[in-house]
């Protein structure tokens, strides 16, 4: 008995070191994978404070003395606070109709049966597989037609469009788990659908919507493809598209250059760090049943 014991413990002692061991390397192999992404990050923010000389010279030094000449120059020049707003009035407003459209029709998809629903469902699925690039002329076309050209709106609708099928599978997932007694006793007590979807579904599914609007921000953000072919005047350029054009104009200059990146990257940065926990409960809360 003794004996037994003793093998057990010992076994239980070499898999516990085994465990940690394994532990120890994924978690090496992990954080030196990230400082090839922080080093980037660190290496365009440090250039960015530093004259372009300097930058040509000796890129890898640490800016001893960090000059903002960089950042007063993309803002007066480059009219960057204008390109900033038109960013945000494209993203915030992308981000609002697929939330809204979204929603309701993953609501009406989740509780409702009708002809079709299944083949309705993979039309959804299947439109994900299409890129950007296979829709673009059918796209300008309508753009075009509505002469909305050079117009926010030309690139909020096709955006719109073009991130609907993933909102609605994300939002389906989750609303599909959610418990029916919740909404029957609302429907005895007199409420009527829209209300049950205000009141009961938009409360628990907060999760689920904070992951579709952070993901439809940041691709719509970073959607410099449609935004080029639609927006063709300076004063509508969103700030991704005025970095496209600083890149051409002021390729050169390097110090320049770092800044610019450095105030794209920036706010995308910012709310991916205060919003990573909705983006991981959103996009697995509704793979738990219950």
């Amino acid at each position: 008995m003794g004996k037994t014991a003793s093998n057990f413990d010992r076994l239980v002692k070499q898999t516990r070191i085994k465990n940690i061991l394994a532990k120890t390397f994924i978690y090496l192999f992990l954080s030196a994978w990230a400082m090839t992404t922080i080093y980037a990050l660190f290496w365009v923010v440090n250039n960015s404070f530093k004259d372009k000389t300097v930058i040509l010279s000796d890129s890898f030094s640490l800016a001893v003395n960090p000059i903002p000449d960089n950042y007063i120059t993309a803002f007066n020049k480059m009219n960057i606070g204008r390109a900033y707003l038109n960013s945000f009035i494209i993203s915030g407003c992308t981000v609002i109709f697929v939330m809204i459209l979204a929603g309701l029709a993953a609501y009406a998809m989740t509780r409702y049966n009708f002809r079709l629903k299944n083949t309705l469902y993979m039309v959804f699925a299947g439109s994900i597989l299409f890129p950007a690039f296979s829709t673009i002329v059918p796209i300008f076309k309508m753009v075009l037609d509505m002469k909305l050209v050079s117009n926010p709106l030309g690139v909020i609708i096709p955006q719109t469009a073009s991130y609907l099928s993933f909102a609605i599978i994300v939002l389906m997932g989750f609303m599909s788990n959610l418990p029916l007694e919740l909404e029957e006793a609302a429907f005895m007590e007199g409420c009527n659908v829209f209300n049950i979807f205000a009141r009961i579904i938009l409360p628990l599914s907060k999760p689920a919507f904070a992951t579709v609007a952070i993901f439809t921000f940041c691709w719509s953000y970073n959607d410099l493809f449609v935004q080029m072919v639609i927006l063709r005047k300076r004063d509508t350029y969103p700030i991704c598209t005025l970095l496209n054009e600083i890149s051409s104009q002021f390729g050169t200059d390097f110090g320049l250059m770092a800044s610019a990146v450095t105030i794209v990257v920036f706010p995308v940065l910012i709310v991916y760090l205060f919003l990573q926990n909705n983006i991981v409960k959103g996009l697995t809360a509704g793979a738990i049943k219950g």
